[in-house]
């Protein structure tokens, strides 16, 4: 145990685990920031009718029966050309955003990597061989 805590390697490892630490809470603390003030600005508000306006009777609806067209749903297109137009951009730029996290996360990867290869190890073997 007590030549454990000699090396640099672990106390390499619990620096970088306390770091990791600390930006998770600051992440954490701005993601919930975000999200209060996202919904603080959503707020509803009662709307009452103003006083001076007076309640007509509703108008008589039995007269003048036409025979009428299907009623369309408001806002709702039911053309299928429209719904092939749309999908088929909708899986395009899901493909933009996934090669765009593909490299993203490859980028990333190959930083870590490349830090570690040549600033992490190269500290960590000089230092053994100054303590070993």
């Amino acid at each position: 145990m007590r030549n454990l805590l000699r090396k640099p390697l672990t106390w390499m490892v619990i620096a970088e685990c306390i770091v990791i630490t600390v930006l998770m809470v600051v992440i954490w603390n701005v993601v919930a920031a975000a999200a209060m003030q996202h919904a603080g600005a959503a707020t509803v508000q009662a709307v009452e009718p103003s006083p001076g306006v007076t309640s007509r009777p509703l108008p008589d609806l039995t007269e003048g029966t036409k025979a009428a067209a299907p009623a369309r749903l408001p806002g709702l297109n039911l053309d299928s050309g429209f719904w092939r137009l749309r999908l088929g951009q909708l899986n395009r730029d899901q493909v933009f955003f996934e090669q765009l996290e593909w490299n993203i996360v490859h980028t990333a990867m190959d930083t870590a990597q490349r830090y570690l290869e040549t600033v992490v190890l190269p500290s960590i073997t000089r230092a053994e061989r100054r303590v070993g």
